[in-house]
Protein backbone atom coordinates (compact mmCIF):
# COMPACT_ATOMS: atom_id res chain seq x y z
CA UNK A 1 0.00 0.00 0.00
CA UNK A 2 2.92 2.07 1.10
CA UNK A 3 4.77 1.83 -2.46
CA UNK A 4 1.57 2.35 -4.26
CA UNK A 5 1.14 5.44 -2.76
CA UNK A 6 4.40 6.60 -2.93
CA UNK A 7 4.35 5.63 -6.68
CA UNK A 8 0.79 7.87 -7.14
CA UNK A 9 2.97 10.26 -5.78
CA UNK A 10 5.65 10.59 -7.92
CA UNK A 11 2.91 9.96 -10.79
CA UNK A 12 1.36 13.22 -9.72
CA UNK A 13 4.21 15.02 -9.45
CA UNK A 14 5.61 13.72 -12.89
CA UNK A 15 2.26 14.84 -14.50
CA UNK A 16 2.60 18.34 -12.72
CA UNK A 17 6.02 19.00 -13.48
CA UNK A 18 4.95 18.12 -17.30
CA UNK A 19 2.48 20.61 -17.19
CA UNK A 20 4.58 23.66 -15.88
CA UNK A 21 7.21 22.64 -18.26
CA UNK A 22 4.62 22.36 -21.28
CA UNK A 23 3.64 25.87 -20.09
CA UNK A 24 6.87 27.19 -20.31
CA UNK A 25 7.99 25.91 -23.65
CA UNK A 26 4.46 27.53 -24.86
CA UNK A 27 5.66 31.02 -23.54
CA UNK A 28 8.90 31.04 -25.03
CA UNK A 29 8.14 29.53 -28.26
CA UNK A 30 4.99 31.95 -28.69
CA UNK A 31 6.63 35.09 -27.76
CA UNK A 32 9.99 34.35 -28.98
CA UNK A 33 8.25 33.99 -32.64
CA UNK A 34 6.35 36.64 -32.82
CA UNK A 35 9.47 38.66 -31.20
CA UNK A 36 11.77 37.28 -33.63
CA UNK A 37 10.11 37.57 -36.63
CA UNK A 38 8.84 40.97 -35.90
CA UNK A 39 12.09 42.22 -35.86
CA UNK A 40 13.38 40.21 -38.62
CA UNK A 41 11.20 41.89 -40.62
CA UNK A 42 11.75 45.74 -39.60
CA UNK A 43 16.05 45.37 -39.34
CA UNK A 44 17.50 47.20 -41.92
CA UNK A 45 20.47 45.27 -43.38
CA UNK A 46 22.65 45.58 -46.43
CA UNK A 47 21.46 43.11 -49.78
CA UNK A 48 17.76 42.00 -50.28
CA UNK A 49 15.49 40.97 -47.31
CA UNK A 50 14.52 37.29 -46.84
CA UNK A 51 11.17 36.27 -48.85
CA UNK A 52 8.96 35.40 -46.09
CA UNK A 53 7.03 32.87 -48.85
CA UNK A 54 10.26 30.66 -48.93
CA UNK A 55 10.71 30.68 -45.09
CA UNK A 56 6.87 28.87 -44.85
CA UNK A 57 7.97 26.31 -47.03
CA UNK A 58 11.31 25.42 -45.36
CA UNK A 59 8.88 25.59 -41.86
CA UNK A 60 6.86 22.71 -43.45
CA UNK A 61 9.59 20.74 -44.85
CA UNK A 62 11.40 21.00 -40.99
CA UNK A 63 8.15 20.13 -39.60
CA UNK A 64 7.64 16.79 -41.65
CA UNK A 65 11.17 15.86 -40.91
CA UNK A 66 10.33 16.53 -36.93
CA UNK A 67 7.31 14.14 -37.24
CA UNK A 68 9.21 11.56 -38.90
CA UNK A 69 11.37 11.38 -36.47
CA UNK A 70 8.96 11.18 -33.61
CA UNK A 71 7.18 8.48 -36.00
CA UNK A 72 10.15 6.81 -35.73
CA UNK A 73 10.20 6.80 -32.00
CA UNK A 74 7.18 5.56 -31.94
CA UNK A 75 8.38 2.96 -33.97
CA UNK A 76 10.67 1.73 -31.57
CA UNK A 77 13.24 3.26 -33.96
CA UNK A 78 12.88 0.65 -36.06
CA UNK A 79 13.20 2.05 -39.90
CA UNK A 80 11.16 -1.41 -41.29
CA UNK A 81 8.47 -0.46 -39.23
CA UNK A 82 8.59 3.22 -39.99
CA UNK A 83 8.59 2.09 -43.89
CA UNK A 84 5.68 0.35 -43.03
CA UNK A 85 3.44 2.91 -41.02
CA UNK A 86 4.46 5.56 -43.36
CA UNK A 87 3.70 3.27 -46.48
CA UNK A 88 0.27 2.00 -44.91
CA UNK A 89 -0.89 5.16 -43.17
CA UNK A 90 -0.31 7.59 -46.13
CA UNK A 91 0.54 6.27 -49.25
CA UNK A 92 -1.99 3.19 -49.36
CA UNK A 93 -4.95 5.58 -48.09
CA UNK A 94 -4.71 7.94 -50.61
CA UNK A 95 -8.12 9.85 -50.24
CA UNK A 96 -7.55 10.16 -46.24
CA UNK A 97 -4.32 12.04 -47.05
CA UNK A 98 -6.26 14.36 -49.66
CA UNK A 99 -8.49 15.20 -46.84
CA UNK A 100 -5.51 17.47 -45.36
CA UNK A 101 -5.05 19.07 -48.92
CA UNK A 102 -8.25 21.70 -47.82
CA UNK A 103 -6.43 22.34 -43.88
CA UNK A 104 -2.88 22.74 -45.39
CA UNK A 105 -3.65 25.13 -48.21
CA UNK A 106 -5.57 27.55 -45.41
CA UNK A 107 -2.27 26.76 -43.28
CA UNK A 108 -0.30 28.11 -45.68
CA UNK A 109 -2.20 31.13 -46.35
CA UNK A 110 -2.10 31.84 -42.66
CA UNK A 111 1.69 31.48 -42.11
CA UNK A 112 2.58 33.71 -45.19
CA UNK A 113 -0.28 36.63 -43.50
CA UNK A 114 1.37 36.33 -40.12
CA UNK A 115 4.37 37.25 -41.69
CA UNK A 116 2.60 40.36 -43.39
CA UNK A 117 1.24 41.03 -40.07
CA UNK A 118 3.74 41.46 -38.15
CA UNK A 119 5.81 43.06 -41.18
CA UNK A 120 3.15 46.11 -40.11
CA UNK A 121 1.87 45.97 -36.66
CA UNK A 122 4.02 46.19 -33.53
CA UNK A 123 4.58 42.14 -31.73
CA UNK A 124 1.95 43.84 -28.46
CA UNK A 125 -0.65 44.80 -30.72
CA UNK A 126 -0.54 41.60 -32.92
CA UNK A 127 -0.11 39.40 -30.14
CA UNK A 128 -3.67 40.92 -28.62
CA UNK A 129 -5.49 41.09 -31.62
CA UNK A 130 -4.40 37.25 -32.73
CA UNK A 131 -6.09 36.18 -29.45
CA UNK A 132 -9.70 36.68 -31.81
CA UNK A 133 -8.98 33.10 -33.42
CA UNK A 134 -10.97 32.07 -30.17
CA UNK A 135 -13.88 33.65 -31.73
CA UNK A 136 -14.16 32.57 -35.03
CA UNK A 137 -12.66 28.82 -33.53
CA UNK A 138 -15.56 28.92 -31.38
CA UNK A 139 -17.68 29.83 -34.12
CA UNK A 140 -16.57 27.47 -36.72
CA UNK A 141 -16.88 24.57 -33.52
CA UNK A 142 -20.60 25.53 -33.51
CA UNK A 143 -21.30 25.60 -37.21
CA UNK A 144 -18.75 22.32 -38.33
CA UNK A 145 -18.73 20.57 -34.70
CA UNK A 146 -22.36 20.83 -33.21
CA UNK A 147 -20.37 22.25 -30.37
CA UNK A 148 -22.85 23.90 -27.73
CA UNK A 149 -20.83 26.61 -25.73
CA UNK A 150 -21.86 27.85 -22.24
CA UNK A 151 -22.96 31.03 -20.89
CA UNK A 152 -19.36 31.82 -19.82
CA UNK A 153 -17.71 31.32 -23.26
CA UNK A 154 -20.59 33.18 -24.95
CA UNK A 155 -19.76 36.00 -22.41
CA UNK A 156 -15.93 35.77 -23.12
CA UNK A 157 -16.43 36.22 -26.44
CA UNK A 158 -18.01 39.41 -25.92
CA UNK A 159 -15.33 40.52 -23.54
CA UNK A 160 -12.50 39.48 -25.94
CA UNK A 161 -14.32 41.32 -29.27
CA UNK A 162 -14.55 44.80 -26.72
CA UNK A 163 -10.94 44.21 -25.97
CA UNK A 164 -9.58 43.98 -29.69
CA UNK A 165 -11.74 47.00 -30.38
CA UNK A 166 -10.67 48.74 -27.20
CA UNK A 167 -6.41 47.39 -28.65
CA UNK A 168 -6.78 48.70 -32.60
CA UNK A 169 -8.87 52.13 -30.88
CA UNK A 170 -6.46 55.12 -32.40
CA UNK A 171 -4.80 57.22 -29.73
CA UNK A 172 -2.50 60.46 -30.04
CA UNK A 173 0.28 58.80 -28.82
CA UNK A 174 0.53 57.22 -32.90
CA UNK A 175 2.47 60.06 -33.56
CA UNK A 176 5.09 60.13 -31.29
CA UNK A 177 8.67 58.38 -33.08
CA UNK A 178 8.11 55.18 -31.67
CA UNK A 179 5.34 54.68 -34.47
CA UNK A 180 6.64 54.88 -37.50
CA UNK A 181 4.50 53.03 -39.34
CA UNK A 182 1.49 55.05 -41.66
CA UNK A 183 -2.43 54.17 -40.94
CA UNK A 184 -2.22 52.80 -44.60
CA UNK A 185 0.38 50.13 -43.25
CA UNK A 186 -1.17 49.35 -39.98
CA UNK A 187 -4.49 48.84 -41.78
CA UNK A 188 -2.55 45.91 -43.80
CA UNK A 189 -1.46 44.63 -40.68
CA UNK A 190 -5.17 44.86 -39.22
CA UNK A 191 -6.44 42.98 -42.55
CA UNK A 192 -3.97 40.48 -42.29
CA UNK A 193 -4.24 39.29 -38.90
CA UNK A 194 -8.36 39.52 -39.36
CA UNK A 195 -8.07 36.86 -42.48
CA UNK A 196 -5.30 34.88 -40.30
CA UNK A 197 -7.92 34.97 -37.43
CA UNK A 198 -10.95 33.38 -39.65
CA UNK A 199 -8.23 30.98 -41.45
CA UNK A 200 -7.04 29.62 -38.15
CA UNK A 201 -10.30 29.03 -36.92
CA UNK A 202 -11.35 27.18 -39.79
CA UNK A 203 -8.41 25.18 -40.73
CA UNK A 204 -8.42 23.99 -36.68
CA UNK A 205 -11.95 22.94 -36.21
CA UNK A 206 -11.75 21.11 -39.87
CA UNK A 207 -8.30 19.11 -39.01
CA UNK A 208 -9.87 18.57 -35.25
CA UNK A 209 -12.87 17.20 -37.07
CA UNK A 210 -10.50 15.05 -39.04
CA UNK A 211 -9.05 13.11 -36.06
CA UNK A 212 -12.08 12.78 -34.76
CA UNK A 213 -13.18 10.37 -37.57
CA UNK A 214 -10.12 8.63 -37.77
CA UNK A 215 -7.57 6.65 -35.49
CA UNK A 216 -4.40 7.84 -37.53
CA UNK A 217 -1.54 9.67 -35.17
CA UNK A 218 -1.35 13.18 -34.58
CA UNK A 219 2.49 12.98 -36.29
CA UNK A 220 1.40 11.47 -39.48
CA UNK A 221 -1.78 13.71 -39.98
CA UNK A 222 1.46 16.59 -39.74
CA UNK A 223 3.35 14.86 -41.74
CA UNK A 224 0.22 14.99 -44.57
CA UNK A 225 -0.22 18.95 -43.37
CA UNK A 226 3.67 19.36 -44.22
CA UNK A 227 3.31 17.42 -48.11
CA UNK A 228 0.78 19.46 -48.89
CA UNK A 229 2.06 22.81 -46.86
CA UNK A 230 5.15 22.73 -48.63
CA UNK A 231 3.73 22.12 -51.87
CA UNK A 232 0.78 25.32 -51.89
CA UNK A 233 3.96 27.20 -50.42
CA UNK A 234 6.06 25.97 -53.37
CA UNK A 235 3.35 27.34 -55.82
CA UNK A 236 3.16 30.72 -53.57
CA UNK A 237 6.68 31.39 -53.98
CA UNK A 238 6.88 30.96 -57.72
CA UNK A 239 3.74 32.85 -58.21
CA UNK A 240 4.57 35.93 -56.42
CA UNK A 241 8.15 35.93 -55.89
CA UNK A 242 9.36 34.30 -58.77
CA UNK A 243 10.62 37.70 -60.16
CA UNK A 244 12.83 37.81 -57.24
CA UNK A 245 13.84 34.34 -56.55
CA UNK A 246 15.09 34.41 -60.51
CA UNK A 247 17.54 37.30 -59.03
CA UNK A 248 18.81 36.24 -55.80
CA UNK A 249 17.44 32.93 -55.50
CA UNK A 250 15.73 30.86 -52.65
CA UNK A 251 18.19 31.72 -49.76
CA UNK A 252 18.54 35.08 -50.90
CA UNK A 253 18.69 37.46 -47.22
CA UNK A 254 18.84 34.42 -45.07
CA UNK A 255 20.96 34.76 -41.89
CA UNK A 256 20.97 33.19 -38.68
CA UNK A 257 17.72 35.04 -37.14
CA UNK A 258 15.98 33.80 -40.18
CA UNK A 259 16.89 30.54 -39.35
CA UNK A 260 15.61 31.28 -35.89
CA UNK A 261 12.23 32.20 -36.82
CA UNK A 262 12.30 29.29 -39.37
CA UNK A 263 12.86 26.73 -36.77
CA UNK A 264 9.69 28.46 -34.21
CA UNK A 265 7.66 28.31 -37.12
CA UNK A 266 8.52 24.77 -37.65
CA UNK A 267 8.15 23.48 -34.09
CA UNK A 268 5.18 25.55 -33.24
CA UNK A 269 2.67 22.84 -34.37
CA UNK A 270 4.51 20.63 -32.44
CA UNK A 271 4.42 22.41 -29.51
CA UNK A 272 0.81 22.94 -29.25
CA UNK A 273 0.14 19.13 -29.18
CA UNK A 274 2.42 18.66 -26.16
CA UNK A 275 0.77 21.07 -24.30
CA UNK A 276 -2.99 20.16 -25.64
CA UNK A 277 -1.61 16.11 -24.30
CA UNK A 278 -0.55 17.78 -21.11
CA UNK A 279 -2.55 20.65 -19.99
CA UNK A 280 -5.49 22.45 -19.59
CA UNK A 281 -7.32 24.82 -20.92
CA UNK A 282 -6.17 27.52 -17.77
CA UNK A 283 -2.86 26.95 -18.30
CA UNK A 284 -2.88 27.42 -21.96
CA UNK A 285 -4.98 30.99 -20.75
CA UNK A 286 -2.02 31.68 -18.48
CA UNK A 287 0.53 31.21 -20.92
CA UNK A 288 -1.24 33.11 -23.75
CA UNK A 289 -1.54 36.35 -21.17
CA UNK A 290 2.67 35.77 -19.78
CA UNK A 291 3.40 35.86 -23.56
CA UNK A 292 0.71 39.16 -24.25
CA UNK A 293 2.89 40.90 -21.32
CA UNK A 294 6.06 39.67 -22.22
CA UNK A 295 5.25 41.03 -26.16
CA UNK A 296 4.05 44.34 -24.98
CA UNK A 297 7.45 44.59 -22.51
CA UNK A 298 10.24 43.92 -25.28
CA UNK A 299 8.01 45.79 -27.74
CA UNK A 300 8.66 49.19 -25.69
CA UNK A 301 12.03 48.27 -24.15
CA UNK A 302 14.06 46.36 -26.94
CA UNK A 303 12.63 46.87 -30.43
CA UNK A 304 10.87 50.28 -29.24
CA UNK A 305 8.13 50.52 -31.92
CA UNK A 306 5.25 49.94 -29.32
CA UNK A 307 3.96 53.08 -27.18
CA UNK A 308 1.57 51.51 -24.47
CA UNK A 309 -1.99 53.91 -23.72
CA UNK A 310 -4.15 53.48 -21.03
CA UNK A 311 -6.62 52.01 -23.89
CA UNK A 312 -4.19 49.39 -24.70
CA UNK A 313 -3.43 48.15 -21.22
CA UNK A 314 -7.48 48.36 -20.79
CA UNK A 315 -8.19 46.37 -23.67
CA UNK A 316 -5.42 43.72 -23.34
CA UNK A 317 -6.83 43.17 -19.40
CA UNK A 318 -10.45 42.65 -21.18
CA UNK A 319 -8.53 39.88 -23.80
CA UNK A 320 -6.12 38.12 -21.07
CA UNK A 321 -9.81 37.69 -18.63
CA UNK A 322 -11.62 37.01 -22.03
CA UNK A 323 -8.64 34.19 -22.57
CA UNK A 324 -9.11 32.67 -19.15
CA UNK A 325 -12.69 32.66 -18.86
CA UNK A 326 -13.40 31.26 -21.75
CA UNK A 327 -11.72 27.99 -20.72
CA UNK A 328 -13.15 28.38 -17.40
CA UNK A 329 -15.37 25.05 -16.66
CA UNK A 330 -17.62 25.84 -13.58
CA UNK A 331 -18.47 22.54 -11.74
CA UNK A 332 -21.96 21.37 -11.57
CA UNK A 333 -23.87 22.25 -8.70
CA UNK A 334 -24.35 18.89 -6.31
CA UNK A 335 -28.05 18.82 -6.27
CA UNK A 336 -29.84 20.97 -9.08
CA UNK A 337 -32.80 22.40 -8.91
CA UNK A 338 -35.23 20.84 -11.58
CA UNK A 339 -38.02 22.93 -12.98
Amino acid sequence: MLRDKIKKEKSQEMSANLKYLSLGILVFQTTSLVLTMRYSRTLKEEGPRYLSSTAVVIAELLKILACVLLVYKDSKCNLRTLNRVLHDEILNKPMETLKLAIPSGIYTLQNNLLYVALSNLDAATYQVTYQLKILTTALFSVSMLSKKLGVYQWLSLVILMTGVAFVQWPSDSQATPAKEHSAGSQFVGLIAVLIACFSSGFAGVYFEKILKETKQSVWIRNIQLGFFGSIFGLMGVYIYDGEQLSKNGFFQGYNKLTWVVVVLQALGGLVIAAVIKYADNILKGFATSLSIILSTLISYFWLQDFVPTSVFFFGAILVIAATFLYGYDPKPAGNPIKA
